[in-house]
């Protein structure tokens, strides 16, 4: 008996050391075989370097979703769609902006989120695992980066203004008896009695003669000194932004708990303060109200296709970035519709509280809503805020208003700082990603300087310029090229196939079909549309100099030279003939020697969405 334990002992022994082996070799054969129905085999993930290796991932997949949400859902949902919405035919503007949704906006969408979570890369050194003679675009994509950082910070500072200025018994903008205020001032009342082309709000002589003090600028011939109180409030806004990115996902992951959500209990607050106010039924009826012979117009279908692609945020390198830090297996399928339908149901939302308020505001001045309908910052700044000055608890309104526009703004002021980081920190890991800290500082105070003269006088024309030409003209043409690269030289035959070894799905015919013919046309139409159409900047009554519109189109040549002076630099440190060099540079580069490899089961990867 005991010679008989010794030998089962010692037969368990060998069979569990056998097992042990398998398991480390990765192969694992069931003696179940009968019930299994395809075979046992794997497919592996994207070759990782070493680096890549110790990649850190969000701590949870709700911060990845808040992060995407609040980057998409920004500013423009609240001051742009709206008026964009009533502007193109009401109700029926929906029928062009979704689908424009589903075949341009949400593919583009699908496809950046994809391609940073399978190569766990940045805006640059993805490229090199793509097409790298196109690495081009990654540095294009930092530098317009960088010049939205220089701009869109300055709006967040305005809104931080506003919420210091709202600490009072009575809002600073409710009358016209302050040091800033003219003789054309008439409060919302005294318009409703006597109107005049020449009457101001206190509103707009707030933001234009007190927060601005844009009487003292000249253009942008003159802009002035700095005006410090703004940047004093621009650097509170850089140094929250520096501590929510310094440690990468582990900190905007816990920021975007507050910056993400915030917006949607003040929208939903504001909303249902919004409907009960007097002639707020009128504003929604306009607001909505189906206009299908505008439908016919081409403007109102380019304009759906810009408000998607503008809002979703494609081509900025913050949706590469984001997914970057995902585990490889996690469905980022699912998470592009849930985001990007968020997004535009936010849109939506946002429609409703900002139109039930210019119906108060129609009514309360005896004035038609389409002339106080507005878009851009003088709906958030001038028309909104004497809204809310008029109502009870003003103060209250006023504040919470003001910090859905500061969480709106620093969600997307996260996301585009990241992708520039991300996307520096991965081509130079050495020598910036080992001191991110460091590095995100000194970045941060850069662009800050960069910034300043926004905080001039004269500061709203340098926004208008860097918006119009530092990101808005160059992004277009950057994100066509992106998606022509990735779907036509790279293939989008073989990028549907790594996306079934990520999710353990292929792509269906829809989704091909719109990455190999739909988006890229949908991108080159909206770009060839705004070069046609193309004029002079100009600025209510202001025509910018022939100096400026210069300067403002180096500015565009200066991210999109980044593509074809890249190319050339490629093609002559690549080795051989011309064109060997040529199509060498075209071909993704061979991954490293040291490899980690994730299995997926094949037989989960038969089913086509």
């Amino acid at each position: 008996m005991a010679s008989m334990d010794a030998k089962e002992n010692s037969s368990t022994d060998a069979v569990k050391s056998t097992m042990k082996a398998s398991l480390e070799e990765g192969v694992v054969q069931s003696s179940l075989a009968s019930t299994v129905t395809l075979p046992a085999q794997t497919i592996p993930n994207p070759e990782k370097s070493q680096d890549q290796n110790v990649r850190e991932t969000w701590d949870k997949k709700i911060e990845f979703l808040l992060a995407v949400i609040g980057f998409a859902v920004d500013l423009g949902n609240v001051w742009r769609f709206p008026y964009i919405c009533y502007r193109n035919g009401g109700g029926a503007f929906l029928i062009p902006y979704v689908i424009m949704l589903v075949f341009g906006g949400l593919p583009l969408f699908y496809l950046e989120l994809a391609l940073g979570q399978y190569y766990r890369s940045g805006c640059i050194t993805i490229w090199s695992k793509l097409c790298p003679i196109m690495k081009g675009i990654g540095y294009a994509i930092c530098v317009i980066d960088l010049y939205m950082a220089m701009y869109y910070n300055t709006i967040i500072c305005w809104a931080v203004y506003y919420l210091f200025s709202s600490f009072t018994s009575e809002l600073p903008w409710t009358k016209c008896d302050n040091s800033w205020n003219t003789n054309n001032c008439q409060t919302l009342a005294e318009r409703a009695v006597n109107v005049s082309n020449m009457s101001t709000s206190p509103a707009q002589e707030f933001f234009e003669r007190n927060v601005l003090q844009i009487q003292n600028a000249k253009g942008v011939d003159y802009i002035g000194p700095v005006k410090w109180s703004l940047a004093l409030c621009l650097m509170a806004v850089f140094v929250l932004v520096y501590f929510s990115l310094w440690k990468g996902v582990k900190s905007s992951g816990k920021a975007v708990w507050f910056t993400a959500t915030m917006p949607y209990v003040v929208l939903f607050i504001l909303f249902f303060r919004g409907i009960t106010l007097d002639g707020a039924l009128d504003g929604i009826v306009f607001y909505l109200s189906p206009q299908w012979d505008k439908l016919a117009k081409a403007e109102v279908w380019i304009d759906a296709a810009t408000q998607i692609f503008f809002s979703l945020g494609p081509g900025f390198g913050t949706l590469l970035a984001l997914s970057s830090y995902n585990t490889f297996h996690n469905n980022c399928y699912r998470d592009a519709i849930f985001t990007s339908s968020i997004n535009c149901v936010t849109s939506f939302l946002a429609g409703f509280v900002i139109f039930s308020v210019l119906g108060y505001m129609a009514h309360m001045s005896q004035r038609d809503i389409q002339t106080v309908a507005t878009d851009g910052p003088g709906l958030v700044f001038v028309v909104y805020p004497e809204a809310i000055a008029t109502m009870k608890g003003s103060v209250f309104w006023s504040i919470l208003f003001f910090i859905m526009l500061i969480t709106l703004g620093l969600d997307s002021t996260f996301g585009g700082l990241e992708a520039m980081i991300t996307g520096l920190c991965d081509e130079y890991p050495t020598v910036l990603r080992r001191h991110r800290e460091i590095f995100v500082g000194v970045l941060i105070l850069f662009i800050y300087l960069c910034a300043l003269p926004t905080t001039t006088y004269g500061g709203s024309y340098v926004v208008n310029l860097l918006d119009s030409y530092g990101t808005s003209m160059s992004v277009l043409f950057v994100v066509f090229v992106e998606a022509a690269t990735v779907c036509w030289f790279y293939g989008a035959q073989r990028f549907s196939e790594q996306v079934q070894k990520m999710l353990g799905f292929r792509p269906g015919i829809f989704w091909r079909l719109c990455w190999t013919y739909v988006s890229p046309i949908f991108i080159l139409g909206i770009f060839l549309f705004a070069m046609i159409h193309y004029k002079d900047l100009e600025w209510e009554d202001y025509q910018y100099p022939k100096w400026s519109i210069t300067v403002g189109w180096l500015l565009t040549v200066s991210s999109l030279s980044c593509i074809p002076i890249y190319m050339i630099y490629r093609i002559i440190i690549t080795p051989g003939t011309f064109t060997q060099r040529v199509i060498d540079a075209f071909q993704p580069e061979k991954p490293g020697v040291n490899q980690e490899h994730e299995s997926l089961p094949i037989n989960a990867c038969y089913t086509s969405v």
